[in-house]
């Protein structure tokens, strides 16, 4: 079915809301562009497949209401990008939310696999992608474009149905309700421009006064990308934000003397850029901004967490999990260091499978020998 009026629209808003879940996914483009263009929204019961086309019906409010209904739990795959885009056009976030692909993970599935894997995997389907990289904004569309479309979205409620059996089966299910808290929760995907420049590259380099620099002149760089709906690194790009906080301009030929700035910034835009330099210039010393610094225990810490890589791989393969998604390096060496009220592995799930073991072992609770050539965790 392919829905481009407001009065198809409705009729299948009306029909999905009677459905206990529906899957759902979108086709957009955003390569140039700061605001994804959306394109295509495919949605799917066990019964029925459906294309909605949003260049054609621009008013997109029943939608809205069948992506915040509580009694219909939503199935995406890989679907931030998709929840982000609906948050924007709906301005409430969509819940109940099912992401395939964190499911899989914990069913035994490879980190990151992919819908098409996951589909040929479960059901034995083999799913074309031969229209993967085509331009969505053209219309008509073809028959295999809507072919596409609709084969992203026709084979997730069954796809969740064997994944939920399998977790069911491992009493895993319940562990995913903080992944999905989080996907379904309004803070997701609201945009707090005053932290984005801890994303900067090389942001690190800089000491406090020319942080301060570098948050006012990351968040103008937003705030100008969304005014100009263009992506942000075509306004200014990392390091010459970086080189700016460093040289700190005060006018505009000293603006341009720093390489990346006057072939993307612009006269018409230099005078907010110069703004937010000499914002960052002028913050009170007791509001200047600081990057943490990571504590280093006393001792071998990579012995430490070479140990704790074992004991991770140890319980990973045992729960038949990706280790990367248990645990990265990163967060070994954090907990390591000492960092355990922020640490993603004593939260959830991961402290449940290897968290409370981690700190044991830190703590010499635990230790670990080998027996048989098999890991053995020893209670000391």
């Amino acid at each position: 079915m392919y829905v481009d009026t407001p009065e198809a629209l409705r009729a299948l808003v009306d029909r999905f809301r009677q459905a206990p879940l529906v899957g759902i996914d979108t086709e957009f483009m955003r390569e140039r562009t700061y605001f994804a263009k959306l394109c295509l929204v495919q949605v799917s019961t066990a019964e029925e497949s459906a294309i909605i086309d949003p260049l054609a019906v621009t008013d997109l409010s029943p939608l809205c209401e069948l992506l915040t209904d509580r009694n219909v739990l939503k199935v995406l795959h890989a679907g931030t990008q998709d929840l982000e885009i609906f948050y924007r056009i709906c301005e409430e976030s969509t819940a109940p939310v099912f992401d395939t692909q964190v499911a899989a993970t914990l069913a035994g599935f490879p980190q990151q696999v992919g819908y098409g894997a996951l589909v040929h995997e479960l059901l034995g389907v083999k799913l074309d992608k031969g229209d993967t990289y085509t331009d969505w904004g053209k219309r008509p569309l073809s028959a295999t474009q809507v072919e596409y479309a609709l084969n992203d979205v026709r084979y997730l409620p069954e796809v969740h149905r064997l994944l939920t059996e399998r977790l069911d089966d491992g009493n895993r299910l319940a562990w995913l309700a903080d992944d999905f808290s989080d996907l379904e929760a309004e803070e997701t995907y609201r945009l707090d421009e005053t932290s984005l420049w801890r994303r900067v590259k090389r942001v690190s380099s800089l000491n406090r006064r020319q942080l301060a620099i570098a948050r006012e002149v990351t968040a103008w760089r937003e705030r100008e990308a969304m005014r100009r709906d263009v992506p942000r690194r075509w306004v200014l790009g990392d390091e010459s934000i970086v080189e700016v906080a460093r040289r700190a301009p005060a006018t505009v030929d000293e603006a341009y003397a720093i390489r990346g700035v006057g072939d993307k910034v612009g006269r018409g835009a230099m005078n907010g850029l110069l703004a937010a330099v000499q914002a960052g210039a002028a913050c009170p010393e007791d509001d200047l901004p600081s990057l943490p610094k990571r504590k280093r225990p006393n001792g071998d810490v990579d012995g430490a967490v070479d140990l704790m890589v074992a004991l991770v791989r140890l319980r990973a393969r045992q729960n038949g999990v990706a280790m990367p998604l248990l645990a990265s390096r990163d967060d070994l060496e954090r907990l390591a260091a000492g960092e355990r009220d922020s640490s993603p592995l004593l939260e959830g799930w991961r402290r449940t499978m290897v968290g409370n073991e981690l700190v044991e072992l830190l703590d010499g609770v635990i230790s670990l020998s080998v027996s048989d050539g098999e890991l053995v965790v020893q209670r000391d």
